[in-house]
């Protein structure tokens, strides 16, 4: 159950950031930002980053390590 969660979380994080059509690299802050915008409720920037760190590691996400760090979908959609 645990993996499905994270795979929802994500999904989420996905759909929102296109619908945004974010186009360049974000912070876990600012994608938080845009899900509540957007209505969809996350619990914290922690969260975001944890999900999005974890999808790194299977190549979906790039994570650029920058103070603070930048997420990016490697399909290009952000």
């Amino acid at each position: 159950m645990c993996m499905r969660v994270r795979r929802r979380d994500f999904e989420r994080i996905r759909s929102v950031l296109q619908q945004a059509d974010a186009d360049e690299p974000l912070t876990a802050r600012e994608i938080c930002r845009l899900l509540d915008e957007h209505g969809e409720d996350i619990d914290s920037a922690h969260r975001v980053a944890t999900v999005l760190g974890r999808h790194a590691q299977s190549g979906e996400v790039e994570v650029i390590r920058d103070q603070p760090y930048r997420y990016r979908f490697v399909d290009g959609r952000n």
